[in-house]
């Protein structure tokens, strides 16, 4: 099912659909209507969708997907065809009207140079990233939700060597890395069938001779996992991860550690994380741009003062006061 095929179901919406500038759609329980283009979310006052005509269209769009959406499953994530990701709810979760949020895939491949003339990092800011890429470093992407870590993942994954094996874990496919050796699998915690987690596939990874571990999101019990592939043979891996700076990034990793698997110390699993993340990349979601805010790059663990030893990479100064 792809975007034609889902517009005679939301029709009043099909301007924002079609329109390729667009990244994402929101429809609220309140009937208004919003969108973000360019990192910039506005209003689409034009928008009138009758609440019962656009229920019933998502109802259609989950069946023809094999899902369900109705009262005892009022909660909807299904993922087109082409990539794009539609969620929904419906009443009684939220009231009055059911709520959409459609995350659209762009087919275009970017590149470090549209990043680039976005101003989302500087030419030797990427130059330096890709060499540690390339070079086997292990990177952590940071920020917040709708700022751009898979895409910079992904751009980024461009500089590791042709020759290495990569191994790609998601929850829905969106990195789409083009490397001649990968094997690309996602999660199955969303369907009738046998639940397959990030866990479980990151413990089988280890057994696919994967040169590189790439990790869509670190966000659960597969961090202790991850964390051990690290530090067993298989540096120069990339993930993202949620947090509001590069250090708090690595405190939520052990956090995520942590979680699961009480056996450990603090200490030890920050000491871990300093052996095994090279470099924490930050990126931050400001008005029209999508910009990485700071890297650093860990130099050690100090046991008796329990923090990391951080040498600042690079770092621009907070224009708009909604910092790290």
């Amino acid at each position: 099912m792809s975007f034609e095929l889902i517009l005679p179901f939301l029709r009043p919406i099909e301007p924002l659909l079609l329109d390729d500038s667009i990244s994402e759609i929101m429809g609220n329980p309140d009937a208004s209507w919003w969108y973000e283009r360019e990192g910039i979310i506005s209003r689409d006052t034009a928008i009138s969708f009758d609440a019962g005509k656009l229920r019933t269209g998502l109802e259609v769009i989950a069946n023809q997907l094999g899902k369900r959406l109705d009262e005892d499953n009022p909660v909807l994530h299904v993922q087109l065809p082409d990539g794009s990701r539609l969620a929904a709810v419906i009443p009684p979760v939220v009231r009055p009207a059911p709520a959409i949020t459609i995350r659209k895939f762009t087919s275009r491949h970017y590149t470090v140079n549209d990043l680039i003339a976005r101003g989302t990092l500087t030419r030797p800011l990427a130059e330096f990233l890709s060499q540690q890429i390339r070079s086997g470093k292990t990177l952590l992407i940071s920020g917040g939700t709708g700022t751009g870590k898979t895409t910079l993942l992904r751009i980024l994954a461009d500089a590791i060597p042709e020759q290495e094996r990569i191994v790609v874990i998601e929850d829905t496919s969106e990195l789409h890395i083009q490397k001649p050796n990968i094997l690309a699998v996602e999660c199955q915690t969303d369907t009738f069938k046998a639940n397959i987690s990030f866990d479980d596939l990151l413990k089988s990874a280890l057994r696919w001779r994967p040169d590189r571990i790439i990790l869509g999101e670190v966000r659960g019990i597969e961090a202790r996992t991850l964390l051990d592939s690290f530090n067993t043979g298989h540096a120069g891996s990339l993930a993202t991860i949620h947090a509001n700076s590069a250090e708090k990034a690595l405190h939520r990793f052990a956090n995520l550690v942590m979680r699961n698997h009480a056996q450990s110390t603090f200490t030890d699993t920050e000491a871990e994380i300093a052996e095994a993340v090279d470099f924490v990349v930050h990126i931050e979601r400001q008005p029209g741009c999508r910009m990485v805010r700071e890297v650093i790059a860990l130099r050690g663990y100090d046991r008796d003062a329990k923090a990391f030893y951080i040498d600042p990479v690079f770092a621009i100064q907070n224009t708009y006061g909604s910092g790290a």
